[in-house]
């Protein structure tokens, strides 16, 4: 039995024990003050009525009159006349019938009280012996009565004391049961705080648990940076924070390779002109700060674009890359007024900031693309401080031709339905957690990747149809076929309350589908829009969606703060994957990201993973599943 039903027992216990205790005492007193004045009643009657007897002449007909009289004017259930020897003269008795009172009352609390006696005498001798009785029928209407009046009483006070229990119970459970939750999110791994209630012995309870709560989320933030400073000695420039060659060339390898929204962008190539004799003016000290100066606004800028990564890739060329961004004008007036700013602050000596940008697809080759680029941007050097220059890549006629077109084809694309990409995310047991499932849209006759599409899609802003489509899709996919989906929800569609709405109907509405439904949105937007994101889980989580980051790896740091969001799972992304067997930092830091996954009971999951051999060593490092070009659905892991 709960706490609060104990009490509530107790406290009805207590209610009708003080209450029936109440009531059974009044009743008593009232029946036995009404018994003694009902005896002392028939003792006045008969001595009142044997004295006017006696003074009487004893004629029985005169006697009976006078205590025929008597009966008929008064409430009396006996009027006996007896002589010395004990032989009836006269007698007159009522109805033993008591109106005004329920039989079962009456039985209940009969009175046992005794007639009222009197001597009559005649003269000097004694007549005979006089016995009244008086009828009891108002005494137990009265008792009744005041009966009712005490239940009556009872029953109001037992209502407001019932009213004000249920207060107090309620004062008691509410802050029970955010204990009650706060254990449980405990139990699950989820580190949460309540608010302290008033009462003392709750409240010490509430302060335990979020102290306790408070330490393990400080446990993980400590742990996290840990690694994150693993990962930025791995992957960071020492000088100037941004990413180094190895570890960008890297993320561009697994963009091109991807086949979702990162497989097409934009990439620029930067360079600060003349490094030798900018550091023989300026000094070490300030070139490197005009090193890092640089790499901090091509990293802003890559911020603010959406995604995008800034990378140095030797002496004082960097390099930008856009995913799902295409237009090269806009990203180039951006990249310049931003190296013009820097151009202006440095007054001591001219600096060169030439740059070229080019786009890129799936199908490019990242060697190729950086010597285009170094092409464009040696000539760009000849031109100017600031020129930039747009390179040629590979020859590839466009889709469509202007913006009306590709808003109509998308259009009737959307409506013709959208197909889903199958690929299959594997657990340590080579048992299918789920299939991944990029949308592919069908353009001039081809079913075409979201590489070629999706800069056009959030260009004309179809984010959110997409997405509806994609999860209706997907919805009537689990239904048909019964195997796990997952799919990816735009930043776009996340921050769309509209979209929220329609995507929580639309499960709602299938909710036997939800349980295998797998949504999962970029690492980069819950980080820069975390109330979007947890407007998202709060909405979904009741359905038993299961909701999770993907390209998760340059803001692992703040994995503390997404503890009390209630999430599935982690991908990790697939730059701190690729060549794992071979670097044991990375097998370092993913085997922390692993353990402090699980820690706040969260999968963790590795992208971009090339061969079984790979994923034998990353189920070895901790992680929970894996997935990418070398993973099948019916592969094993060897050994």
């Amino acid at each position: 039995m709960s706490l609060i039903k104990q009490l509530w027992l107790t406290i009805v216990v207590l209610l009708l024990l003080a209450f029936g205790g109440s009531l059974f005492i009044g009743v008593t007193s009232s029946r036995h003050y009404m018994q003694q004045e009902v005896q002392i009643k028939n003792a006045d009657n008969a001595n009142a009525l044997a004295l006017t007897m006696s003074q009487l002449d004893k004629d029985p007909v005169t006697v009976g009159l006078l205590i025929a009289a008597q009966f008929d004017t008064g409430h009396y259930r006996l009027i006996e006349l007896r002589d010395p020897q004990g032989e009836v003269i006269e007698n007159r008795e009522g109805s033993e019938a008591v109106e005004g009172a329920p039989g079962w009352f009456v039985d209940l609390v009969r009175f046992e009280v005794p007639p009222g006696q009197a001597v009559v005498q005649d003269g000097w001798r004694q007549y005979g012996t006089l016995s009244v009785a008086t009828h009891h029928s108002f005494a137990y209407q009265s008792l009744w009565r005041s009966t009712l009046e005490l239940l009556g009483w009872f029953a109001l006070a037992g209502v407001i004391s019932l009213a004000l229990a249920a207060w107090i119970v309620r004062t008691i459970r509410r802050p029970l049961r955010a204990v009650v939750a706060q254990a449980r999110d405990i139990g699950n791994r989820r580190f949460t705080t309540s608010p302290e209630p008033r009462t003392r012995e709750l409240k010490e309870v509430v302060q335990a648990m979020n102290q306790l709560s408070g330490s393990v989320r400080d446990m993980l933030g400590r742990e996290s940076e840990r690694l994150d400073v693993l990962r930025q000695r791995l992957q960071h420039d020492a000088v100037t924070g941004v990413l180094n060659r190895e570890a960008f060339l890297g993320q561009l390898t697994v963009m091109l390779e991807s086949s979702g929204a990162r497989a097409s962008g934009s990439l620029a190539l930067v360079r600060l002109a003349r490094l030798g004799e900018v550091s023989e003016r300026l000094g070490h000290a300030d070139t490197d700060h005009l090193l890092r100066a640089l790499g901090q606004e091509l990293e802003q800028l890559g911020k603010v674009s959406g995604g995008g990564i800034a990378g140095r890739l030797g002496g004082g060329d960097f390099a930008l890359l856009v995913p799902n961004r295409v237009d090269l004008q806009g990203i180039g007036q951006e990249l310049t007024q931003r190296l013009d700013v820097l151009h202006k602050q440095e007054e001591r000596i001219n600096l060169g900031l030439p740059s070229s940008l080019i786009a890129y697809s799936q199908e490019d080759k990242p060697a190729a693309l950086l010597a285009s680029l170094d092409g464009a941007l040696a000539t760009a050097e000849n031109r100017g401080d600031l020129a930039q220059l747009i390179a040629e890549g590979a020859q590839r006629l466009p889709l469509f031709n202007s913006h009306a077109d590709w808003r109509q084809a998308l259009q009737e694309a959307l409506q013709a339905g959208v197909y889903l990409g199958r690929f299959p995310v594997l657990d340590t047991n080579g048992k299918l957690l789920h299939l991944e499932c990029p949308s592919r849209l069908r353009l001039k006759g081809e079913w075409r990747p979201a590489g070629v599409f999706m800069p056009w899609v959030s260009r004309l802003d179809l984010d959110t149809t997409l997405d509806m489509a994609i999860a209706r899709e997907a919805v009537k996919e689990i239904s048909r076929h019964g195997k796990p989906l997952g799919i990816n929800l735009s930043p776009a569609s996340v921050c769309d309350s509209r979209f929220v709405l329609d995507l929580r109907n639309l499960i709602h509405s299938h909710r036997d589908a939800a349980e295998k439904l797998w949504l999962e949105v970029p690492e980069a937007m819950v980080i820069h829009d975390l109330e979007s994101f947890r407007s998202l889980c709060r909405e979904l989580q009741p359905f038993g969606c299961k909701l999770g980051l993907e390209h998760v790896g340059r803001e692992f740091r703040r994995i503390s703060d997404l503890q009390d969001l209630g999430l599935s799972y982690l991908k990790i992304d697939a730059s701190l994957v690729k060549g794992v067997d071979r670097s044991p930092e990375q097998q370092t830091i993913l085997r922390g990201m692993a353990t402090l996954c699980h820690s706040i009971g969260i999968l963790a999951i590795a992208e971009g993973v090339d061969s079984l051999q790979e994923a034998e060593l990353l189920y070895e490092l901790g992680m929970d599943g894996v997935t990418g070009p070398g993973i099948r659905q019916h592969d094993r892991p060897a050994g």
